[in-house]
């Protein structure tokens, strides 16, 4: 299926081209639909080999195990590189397919340039697959029993993080084809911008979706207490995320205003070079990661052909047509549009920042030099350029497009100064030893919750478009999360401790007591498990004391797992949530003298990061309901058969 998956791309190239040129002889849809349908079902049919455990698939044998349950089973078909690749490709043939079925904005030559590019995509791509990294490569003779899936990977988030990711990356593939497809007839203008805008916004979404998952899985999975550690591999997937953020933006005005022409095709070509460099990154093997699939130099070595030959290449077109580009509409500085341009240029630093600090550790240990890059470097970098992007991002909504007199933003610049002043006396006086930048996060978070809702101002709110309730949610999802950042930060508390059973300890204001020591037997583990009696003294976000709370303790069951195949330890943690913050809980080994080690984090508001990631994304699904209405393109769809079916109306004579 794959080899005849790889003909079609190809057929689709020369089919798209010679429509170019005006001299088409097959049509270059169905290509791209066929491509499509016949990839997903190679996925699929890997899906069923890992699902009946067949171990005369190299595969299988080296991800899977009779034993696991099914859920692990069948996500261990993309929890291994070859498996992952091949989800990347078949979410890359049904985005064609989909551009195909539904795309009817765009002039015939502009689709097919676009099509041309999205099977030179998936070409690359089917080589890849085909020829150093076949995921239907046989055993002879077939394994006895399979090495298992890795024990890290073996939790329900890795069924919903790498799809959600993938699909997230393989959106930015269909904006960069877009945009190659503009860029290769010169129609680049409002028509194009509306058709890719979608597509950027379902990418965002699912970016948006698999990072705040993924973080979360880190969190409770790796048992280490933190939500985010400027991993490689996390980074691997922020910075397409911070690209996308600025295309989003900027393709937004190019739809609606005609402007930042230049900006949306180049934002397109880095947004998809961001994915390929984490995909390089990833599966190069010059990185160990648990996020990582660490293979043989020479498939690294490939993608990184790959990366060369599609990004070069577009970038090689867009330094050749730039100069013929028109430039759009015009604005002022102090405008709408000027405070996207502000955003899109801060953006774009954060994520220089981010790619060198990634990337600079590879580099010096290719030159023979050890280097670590961590948070010292990534958290005042990021946050000197992060704290101006979301204070342009509070009031850019207050502007007009084209040009504005500044009066709306003299009314409301008051009121955002004051809150701001009023958190950060506040802070100051309450909890002097806050840092800095973790105190004008969390005064300007609370600033950018009262500025989100000010667009609602005034309006009709039964008539306001969706859209514009997106970007509200959206924003007000932002400052969720930046105060779930500023807070855990600042007021956690950490316990290491070694505790006897019916021994207590405290950790902040609460009382944890080791009650008991049992064994545990899972599906395909075991583990000891310790039980917590957990009690709070007064229930507060720390510094500020409210009631206290009494009653019943809570019980915590952190466990110490072992698993066989393969043989492995890992640490469950356990969870405890209030409404201001999160109890953690990791059960240690063994300290002798029957003694049992014991570490506890007190995470105040640390949720809300995740609370805060879960409505940025509903605010952008709420915007592209609002930009692609269900029923309308079915009603369309419908009148385009009938059209078909009676070409000169039902009741002609």
């Amino acid at each position: 299926m794959l080899w005849i998956a790889l003909a079609l791309a190809l057929l689709q190239i020369i089919a798209g081209s010679a429509e170019l040129r005006g001299r088409a002889f097959v049509p270059v849809r169905p290509l791209a639909v066929a491509q499509g349908a016949l990839t997903i079902g190679a996925f699929g049919l890997l899906i069923w080999l890992f699902a009946r455990s067949d171990m005369s698939v190299e595969l299988v044998a080296r991800n899977s195990h009779s034993a696991k349950p099914m859920l692990y089973k069948i996500s261990g078909a993309w929890g291994n590189h070859e498996g992952s690749m091949l989800l990347w490709l078949s979410i890359l043939g049904v985005a064609g397919a989909g551009v195909a079925l539904f795309e009817r904005r765009l002039n015939a030559r502009t689709l097919a340039a676009t099509l041309v590019a999205q099977a030179g995509l998936a070409l690359g791509f089917f080589a890849f697959l085909l020829f150093v990294s076949n995921p239907f490569t046989r055993l002879v003779p077939a394994a006895a029993e399979g090495q298992g899936l890795n024990p890290l990977l073996q939790d329900p988030g890795l069924a919903f993080h790498p799809p959600t990711l993938y699909f997230g990356y393989v959106c930015l593939s269909v904006a960069f084809s877009f945009a190659v497809g503009a860029l290769i007839t010169g129609d680049i203008g409002p028509a194009f911008a509306r058709a890719m805008r979608p597509w950027v916004l379902g990418s965002w979404i699912f970016l948006t979706l698999g990072i705040t998952a993924g973080s979360y899985w880190a969190y409770y999975e790796l048992g280490w207490g933190g939500w985010w550690f400027w991993d490689p591999v996390e980074n691997a997937s922020l910075m397409p995320w911070l690209a996308a953020t600025a295309l989003l933006h900027s393709v937004s005005v190019t739809a609606t205003r005609d402007a930042l022409r230049a900006w949306t095709v180049m934002l397109a070509v880095v947004a998809f070079s961001m994915s390929m460099v984490g995909t390089f990154i990833v599966r190069s093997g010059l990185l160990t990661s648990v996020h990582a699939f660490a293979v043989d130099p020479e498939r690294g070595s490939f993608i990184l052909a790959l990366l060369a030959i599609y990004i070069g290449g577009a970038l090689t077109l867009f330094g050749l047509r730039v100069g013929s580009m028109a430039e759009g509409k015009h604005f002022a500085l102090l405008s709408r549009e000027g405070a996207l341009v502000v955003n899109n240029l801060l953006l774009s630093v954060i994520l220089v920042v981010v790619l060198v600090g990634t990337l600079s550790p590879i580099v010096a240990e290719a030159m023979g030099s050890q280097i670590s890059v961590g948070p010292p470097y990534f958290n005042p970098w990021t946050g000197m350029f992060a704290l101006p992007l979301v204070a342009v991002m509070a009031v850019g909504p207050l502007l007009r497009w084209r040009k504005d007199d500044g009066g709306r933003l003299r009314r409301w610049a008051p009121i955002l100064l004051g809150i701001m002043a009023a958190a950060i006396v506040a802070l100051a006086l309450l909890a002097p030893e806050m840092r800095l930048l973790p105190m004008l996060g969390l005064a300007l978070s609370v600033a950018v919750a009262v500025l989100s809702f000010v667009p609602l101002v005034g309006r009709n709110l039964r008539r306001t478009p969706l859209p514009v309730y997106g970007m509200v949610i959206a924003h007000f999802g932002i400052a969720v999360a930046l105060a779930g950042m500023a807070t855990e930060s600042s007021f956690i508390k950490e316990r290491l401790i070694a505790v006897a059973v019916g021994e207590s300890t405290t950790v902040g204001e609460w009382r944890v007591t080791l009650s008991d020591i049992k064994p545990v037997v899972g599906p395909n583990w075991t583990a000891l498990e310790g039980v917590l009696l957990v009690q709070r003294g007064g229930s507060s976000i720390w510094p500020f004391p409210l009631a206290s709370e009494r009653g019943e303790p809570h019980i915590m069951r952190p466990q110490a797992r072992a698993f066989t195949q393969p043989p492995t330890e890992t640490n469950e943690a356990a969870l405890l949530t209030t409404w201001d913050g999160q109890l953690y809980a990791v059960m240690g080994q063994s300290a002798g003298d029957n003694r049992w080690q014991l570490r506890l984090w007190w995470k105040p508001l640390v949720w809300w990061i995740w609370a805060g990631g879960g409505l940025i994304a509903l605010g952008g699904l709420l915007a592209l309901i609002g930009r692609i209405n269900p029923l309308h393109l079915w009603r369309r769809w419908l009148a385009r058969r009938e059209k078909r079916k009676y070409p000169n109306g039902r009741y002609a004579a």
